[in-house]
């Protein structure tokens, strides 16, 4: 392109309403080329989506099932703590190979829910709200306030989630019998 068609005014410029489609062009372009790279990043945002809930479907397909389960545990548990150490030692050959069969299928019962993501709720030291159920306070009996003193049935987790709290006594806070205002010299 020559000096004088540059400087011509756009009437006198022969070339201006080409200059004007390829602005057009251009602007037209890039615009799709945003459009194609949000569409791109949303595709990408679906995929992952998917991919989550997926996953997620697939870990936690078991829930209805692994709560049915858990009961099942609790009964073992219970089933073992009804026959004490000292009456297991004393008990005749046929009970020990039953409590060794109960012992034997609570083993088994819980490595499968194991290896489906059930895991017990962990009940060791301070009271946790997100994973525990308080059913009473008790005496600490020289654990310190807000201690898991006894547990009463256990929790279960699936994968992060809650599947069921644990249920615990917790500590209480004891108040020294000065504080409380009784008078220790009576």
């Amino acid at each position: 392109m020559s000096e004088d068609q540059t400087q011509l005014p756009d009437s006198e410029n022969p070339h201006a309403a080409e200059f004007a489609v390829l602005e057009a062009l251009r602007a037209e372009n890039e615009s799709l080329k945003d459009q194609r790279l949000r569409a791109l990043a949303e595709a990408e945002n679906i995929r992952r989506r998917a991919e989550k809930e997926k996953a997620d479907a697939s870990q936690y397909a078991v829930t209805k099932f692994a709560r049915d389960m858990v009961g099942i545990a609790d009964n073992f548990a219970r089933a073992l703590a009804a026959v004490p150490g000292p009456v297991r030692e004393a008990a005749d050959p046929q009970l020990k190979a039953v409590l060794d069969g109960v012992e034997a299928t609570d083993r088994q019962l819980m490595q499968t829910l194991e290896r489906y993501g059930v895991k017990a709720v962990d009940v060791s030291g301070k009271f946790d709200p997100n994973l525990h159920q308080a059913i009473a306070e008790v005496p600490g009996m020289g654990k310190a306030a807000g201690s898991i003193v006894d547990v009463v049935q256990s929790g279960f987790m699936i994968g992060d989630r809650l599947l069921r709290p644990a249920m615990v006594t917790v500590a209480k806070n004891e108040v020294p019998a000065a504080a409380a205002g009784v008078d220790s010299k009576v």
